[in-house]
This record gives C-alpha cells, sequence and structure tokens, in this order.
C-alpha cells in the first residue's frame, strides 16, 4: 500500500531553520510530482512548494520563495523541504502529497484540483520565541 510519511517538523525560534522529508513505502517517489503543503490554525490548505519527476521543475509561493527550497535525493527516495530563515507565520501543519499520474514540466501549487492523490499524515512545524 502507497503511504508517504512526513518527518523533520518540530519547534524552532524565527529566522532559524529546519528540513522535513517525505519518504514513501510501497512505491519510489521517482515517478510521482511532489507536493507540501501546510495548514495554519484556523485558515485553510495552501501549497508551499513541488517538484516535478524530473526535479527542474520547482514552484513555490511567494511568501516562501527564496527561504525555502524543495529537492529530490533519488539515492535515498525522498523529497526534502529546507525551510530556512523561519517566520511565525511559516507556523503549521506541513503535509507531503503525490501527484500519481505526473505531468513532465509541470507541478501545482493547488491542493483541490484534484492531482494529488495520496497525502502524508502532516507533521508539525511552530515558529516562535
Amino acid at each position: 500500500q502507497f503511504k508517504l510519511v512526513e518527518s523533520g517538523g518540530g519547534s524552532v525560534q524565527p529566522g532559524g531553520s529546519l528540513t522535513l522529508s517525505c519518504a514513501a513505502s510501497g512505491s519510489t517517489l521517482d515517478l510521482y510530482t511532489i507536493g507540501w503543503f501546510r495548514q495554519a490554525p484556523g485558515k485553510e490548505r495552501e501549497g508551499v512548494s513541488c517538484i516535478d519527476t524530473s526535479g527542474l521543475t520547482r514552484n513555490y509561493q511567494d511568501s516562501v520563495n527564496g527561504r525555502f527550497t524543495v529537492s529530490r535525493d533519488r539515492a535515498a527516495k525522498t523529497v526534502y523541504l529546507r525551510m530556512s530563515s523561519l517566520k511565525p507565520e511559516d507556523t503549521g501543519i506541513y503535509y507531503c502529497a503525490a501527484d500519481v499520474s505526473p505531468v513532465l514540466g509541470i507541478c501545482t501549487l493547488n491542493p483541490d484540483n484534484g492531482r494529488y492523490e495520496y497525502w502524508g499524515q502532516g507533521i508539525q512545524v511552530n515558529v516562535s520565541s
């Protein structure tokens, strides 16, 4: 059974860094476009970043562009989200999700258009002083 698992969350002070990992069981992430999403308390889920199967197409939400970096490690079969210069508004539950019908060169930050069929359970990120 295909399952996604996030790790690497936690608490950090503003300006700090965290790296989230997304790993899969039951398949390999190489085949899928992967998106990172987050949901803050009282807010809707929003797209943060995504990476296509080639690793060459990467998209970022404007608020994280320049601070977050998404990448693939094919040997480790893991997708990472490196988050730096963290702000309190980055606090939330972070999810990775897999688009199992990917289009090379395309990835979307929209969590609600039906492309992302598989979701991890989410992991908490807290940014506060």
